[in-house]
């Protein structure tokens, strides 16, 4: 029988915030078991395994972001649309580290296409219609925000920007300049 008052979605924010203190790849269904002062075997009435609640973990924060994408991108395009999409990103990896590394967790394809990474794709897609890119080169542009936009997330999250000047914020500023800039066509200047 489930021990009282817990619940699998209580769980999984649970092991979300614990991600977020300890970091994404100590979180275990034993990690969150002594947080909870119960037995592991009293967890598994919830969850599988440590890879279900990782799993889980993923979804949510694939879910929380996406939310907050959808917010920051209503009514706009071009390059507003492209550093409100950053924005969310990077302001989401400060205040949750862990569950910005979860978001990360390859998912198998059948989990991956029932999550909300989709409408991630999609709205990196829409934001994109307003650069007129035709394929390939959308696609090559979603790969590419993809990888500055996580490159430059992880860099700063692990402090490879805290020691030299220019602040990392105005670099950040620049690169999304220089994105605009080459999905426009313009020479960035």
């Amino acid at each position: 029988m489930p021990r009282a008052g817990l619940t699998t979605d209580r769980l999984v924010r649970a092991g979300a915030e614990l991600a977020d203190e300890v970091g994404f790849d100590q979180v275990t269904v034993s990690a969150l078991a002594r947080r909870f002062d119960v037995k592991v075997a009293s967890l598994y009435s919830h969850l599988k395994n440590s890879q279900d609640l990782r799993t889980r973990i993923a979804l949510l924060a694939l879910e929380e972001l996406a939310d907050r994408a959808a917010d920051a991108l209503a009514g706009r395009a071009g390059k507003d649309a492209l550093a409100a999409y950053a924005d969310v990103l990077r302001d989401y990896a400060r205040r949750h580290p862990g569950c910005y590394a979860a978001a990360r967790l390859p998912l198998d394809p059948e989990t991956a296409a029932a999550s909300a990474g989709v409408r991630h794709a999609q709205m990196t897609r829409a934001l994109l219609r307003g650069y007129d890119l035709a394929e390939p080169d959308q696609t090559h542009a979603v790969r590419l925000l993809g990888s500055v936009f996580h490159g430059y997330i992880s860099l700063e999250l692990a402090g490879g920007f805290s020691h030299s000047a220019p602040a990392p914020e105005e670099t950040w500023t620049w690169v999304l300049d220089r994105l605009d800039a080459l999905l426009r066509g313009a020479p960035a200047s």
